[in-house]
């Protein structure tokens, strides 16, 4: 018989939910610096909860930002201002469009646009074509909009992993890094279908080929977005999901797919891929 056998039953039961109660409380909380967000390459970095919510880690969704507006721009799913190169064949679903550069820069045909090619004249490809360039010149407006917005959000963890988040869980949260972004092996986002990241990179972003941007817990292309300074490469058959914005170039290498907007600042490359504009 130990001491604690010898307390009367009621004292033994406030004892007990004591100790209950010691045991749950230990752990850490999500934390917002690199240290405690990074960790094992299969890491779950725990998203800050909204009105009380606990992050993913602890099996509670939080809903993270609000959604980047991409006004004009969200019309598109092919964005660039000076040109789109192609290898054949693309497939891709949704608008394109090229402002102010010359529709003679859009390299797609239109049996590889399931949608509306937008230029600012005549010159590109026939016979889908729309001449629309007020419309262009708002959505190339919106676009840096909502990349200035995306660039401004406060961060929730900034330098996760070094920049290197292949591996990670992500919940949804802004994220922020002053170096380049690797993703060189699957990344995870898991959360629900009106949480919302933001990814602010002040560098390029890198996928590796083959890589995958896996979705989990219901989470919707539409409320991802990859905010780059430098150029965005995505790899070689490589999946990837979400909008991005690139303050220069977006380049899909071949057979890369992305369920997302590819909005470039300068151009958009693609070489045998698959892009599909996310869901409303």
């Amino acid at each position: 018989m130990n001491r604690f056998e010898k307390l009367p039953k009621p004292l033994m039961g406030l004892l007990t939910l004591l100790v209950a109660a010691s045991v749950t409380g230990c752990g850490g909380g999500g934390g917002s610096d690199a240290a405690s967000a990074s960790g094992s390459a299969s890491a779950t970095v725990t998203a800050p909860g909204v009105g009380g919510g606990a992050g993913v880690g602890a099996g509670v969704t939080g809903r993270g930002p609000a959604p980047v507006n991409l006004g004009a721009a969200g019309n598109f799913v092919v964005l660039a201002q000076s040109e789109i190169t192609n290898v054949p064949t693309s497939a891709v679903t949704g608008n394109v469009g090229l402002s102010p550069a010359t529709g003679a820069g859009i390299g797609l045909t239109c049996a590889q646009v399931t949608g509306t090619i937008y230029s600012v004249d005549a010159a590109g490809p026939l016979p889908c074509l729309v001449t629309d360039a007020t419309g262009l010149t708002a959505a190339i407006n919106a676009k840096g909009t909502a990349y200035t917005d995306a660039a401004g959000r406060a961060p929730d963890y900034t330098e996760l992993g070094a920049g290197n988040i292949g591996g990670l869980n992500l919940g949804p949260a802004t994220y922020k890094w002053t170096t380049p972004v690797l993703i060189p092996t699957n990344v995870t986002l898991t959360g629900g279908p009106n949480d919302v990241w933001i990814f602010q990179i002040a560098q390029g972003l890198t996928v590796s080929s083959g890589v995958q941007v896996i979705l989990a817990g219901g989470a919707l292309p539409k409320n991802i977005f990859w905010q780059t300074f430098a150029a965005a490469d995505i790899g070689t058959t490589s999946k990837f999901s979400g909008v991005i914005l690139s303050q220069t170039s977006i380049a899909m290498k071949t057979g890369a797919s992305i369920n997302g907007r590819l909005l470039a600042g300068t151009a958009v490359t693609l070489d045998q891929n698959t892009v599909t504009q996310p869901a409303p």
